[in-house]
């Protein structure tokens, strides 16, 4: 992971309860304590600005980041260097995860989108090590890929199969799960991103969403008006990944 810079001033551990759960991200919350104890001594606090290159696609893994603030945007490349969203990360799981499947190289580019980021950072030999110490903790970090996987084939789906409008319901339904308010500074560059459609057809399909009452698109934001209204109109596009996060993170690890 590259760009990064230490937070000032951010909360160290308990030392008279090291594995008290002050992150911000949850997953590690869910972890049992053992499992925290063990990624506990080897996390360090770090920040991005919107923006910011959190690694590049061939980079090697030095490091995964468990973030606590913020959306990483997953971005896949074309030979002409056009980039488009294949999924997003935020403080439901970790970046990084090829490690565990054996590839010591970033396939994608990772940037930090639409708000100020925050995450805990641990090497990437520190976290091996817990988790061939950790059955348990390899599975519940396992689990959390197995659900990104389901996002990004969603994703696929709903490029295939749906309209705009609804591909975009479900983008700002993805991106408001994962920021603090229902301001989300998403850009019409944010939707080509997502939607590798043209200016005016983003446009057309913001329109419609705030016809629905569901949007309302300010400069360079959009704003979350029924959140009820855009499931509906996400329709099956969003909602199963989802689920299985609720289900596996709550369910005992196998080993």
């Amino acid at each position: 992971m590259s760009n990064v810079t230490p937070i000032t001033g951010h909360a160290g551990p308990d030392p008279a309860n090291p594995t008290a759960d002050r992150t911000g991200n949850r997953l590690l919350a869910s972890l049992s304590a053992a499992d925290r104890a063990l990624l506990a001594p080897h996390l360090e606090p770090v920040f991005f600005a919107v923006g910011d290159v959190i690694t590049h696609a061939g980079d090697p893994i030095e490091s995964l980041c468990f973030p606590e603030q913020g959306i990483a945007g997953v971005l896949d490349s074309l030979e002409d260097d056009r980039r488009y969203a294949i999924g997003l990360v935020g403080a439901e799981g970790f970046l990084g995860w090829p490690l565990l499947l054996g590839d010591d190289r970033s396939p994608y580019d990772v940037t930090m989108r639409a708000e100020r980021g925050q995450a805990l950072r641990i090497a990437a030999p520190a976290l091996l090590d817990a988790v061939e110490a950790s059955a348990t903790l390899r599975c519940a970090l396992l689990r959390f890929v197995h659900v990104f996987m389901l996002q990004m084939g969603r994703t696929i789906v709903s490029s295939l199969a749906h309209p705009i409008e609804r591909r975009m319901a479900r983008w700002i339904l993805l991106y408001h799960d994962r920021v603090q308010a229902d301001e989300i500074n998403m850009t019409h560059e944010e939707f080509r991103l997502m939607l590798g459609v043209r200016r005016s057809s983003v446009t057309d399909a913001m329109h419609r969403l705030e016809e629905e009452r569901a949007i309302r698109a300010l400069r360079a934001k959009i704003v979350v008006h029924d959140r009820a209204k855009l499931m509906q109109l996400a329709s099956d596009t969003y909602g199963r990944p989802e689920q299985e996060y609720r289900r596996l993170m709550h369910a005992p690890a196998r080993v």
